[in-house]
């Protein structure tokens, strides 16, 4: 066999230094998914695809570890963060002033009030196909990852022992660990399979849904302040879209943020990120009050905080005396422990019985 001349040589070894080094382009989870939906459906799919689908498995189960999602590296959270309840209209943080609902307060405006109390007024018990019924239920679920449904789930507990919760209410926790808001962007998502499973064996339909609540967060955060919340608004938009679709009668969505995670030990959302999450609700409401098409009614239900549950660790914050102490959290200092999960519940039980823009429907 003849020697292959070396220009041809060098190339062929150059060609393939090129290919050893070069890095493999980013994975599109919305590929693998639909790679794997077919596979699930008895669908047959290549070598290749099967072996996209395992590394999209391996990258997923890596950010899952805390490795980071967004662009550039996670940053390095300021030595003080005041809360967004505290921050008065003249205060910054990266350009942002005040207030849960903005310059300096935590109300909503008279329009977005008059709106909830629009909303609120066609919250009633309905029956199993939404028509108002005395014998119906209102039924009332959450959607997010795994530190909502640690919440939730003690929230639901405590509610259901309450005396001061109606009835006629509902409570269904379909939030579930690992599956933060862009697990629930795929109408079609195995999240919403599971939610509707959850809803059924309360036995509630889906027209019978009317109130949720929605905690924003997304795996491992990283990058400037823009562009993850950009993410996190686009896919929290998508989500809401979603619940509008399959529950025709939902009305309000209660949306709520993170957590504090100072002392968080992974990349799965530290702070400042947590901390930042709490703008991303407040732009998703401020974007509604002003008319995004996106979140027209029949699109979307309407928007409001739910409690707003950051503080600064053992700091607190001056709107009330919550705290957040290292016994509060699991190993990791991103999950809460038990007695994390009752501050949480406590927070939203208190809320939903009292807030005058919640207590309607789930008060007696």
């Amino acid at each position: 066999m003849k020697p292959l001349p070396l220009l041809v040589a060098l190339v062929i070894t150059c060609a393939g230094l090129l290919r050893a080094d070069s890095k493999p382009e980013p994975v599109d989870f919305d590929k693998a998914r639909a790679i794997f939906e077919r596979q699930k459906k008895g669908g047959s799919i290549t070598e290749e695809e099967r072996a996209y689908v395992e590394r999209a498995k391996a990258e997923r189960a890596k950010r899952g570890r805390g490795g980071s999602t967004g662009a550039g590296p996670q940053r390095k959270a300021p030595e003080h963060l005041t809360p967004l309840c505290d921050m008065a209209a003249s205060d910054r943080y990266e350009g942002e002033d005040g207030g849960l609902y903005g310059s300096g307060s935590n109300e909503p405006s008279d329009a977005l009030r008059n709106s909830a109390e629009a909303a609120l007024a066609q919250i009633k018990p309905l029956d199993a196909e939404g028509k108002p019924s005395a014998e119906g239920r209102i039924a009332f679920v959450s959607i997010s990852m795994s530190n909502a449904t640690m919440e939730f789930s003690t929230f639901k507990r405590n509610a259901d022992g309450a005396p001061q919760k109606s009835d006629k209410v509902t409570i269904i926790d379909c939030a579930q660990g690992g599956q933060a808001m862009a697990e629930w962007v795929d109408p079609g998502a195995r999240t919403w399979e599971e939610a509707m499973k959850r809803i059924a064996s309360a036995k509630i339909t889906p027209a019978q849904v009317q109130v949720a609540w929605v905690k924003l967060a997304n795996k491992g955060p990283s990058g400037p302040m823009k562009e993850h919340l950009a993410k996190l608004e686009s896919d929290t938009l998508r989500v809401l879209q979603n619940a509008k679709a399959k529950f025709p009668n939902l009305r309000i969505a209660y949306l709520g943020s993170r957590i504090w995670a100072g002392n968080a030990s992974s990349g799965l959302n530290p702070e400042p990120y947590a901390y930042e999450g709490g703008f991303a609700v407040r732009h998703l409401i401020q974007a509604q009050a002003n008319g995004d098409a996106a979140l027209a009614e029949g699109k979307a239900p309407l928007l409001l905080w739910g409690p707003y549950l950051w503080a600064e660790g053992a700091k607190g914050r001056k709107f009330d005396e919550l705290k957040w102490l290292p016994g509060d959290f699991a190993k990791d200092g991103t999950h809460p422990s038990d007695s994390g999960r009752e501050k949480v519940s406590k927070l939203l039980l208190d809320f939903f019985s009292n807030d005058p823009l919640a207590k309607g429907w789930f008060a007696k």
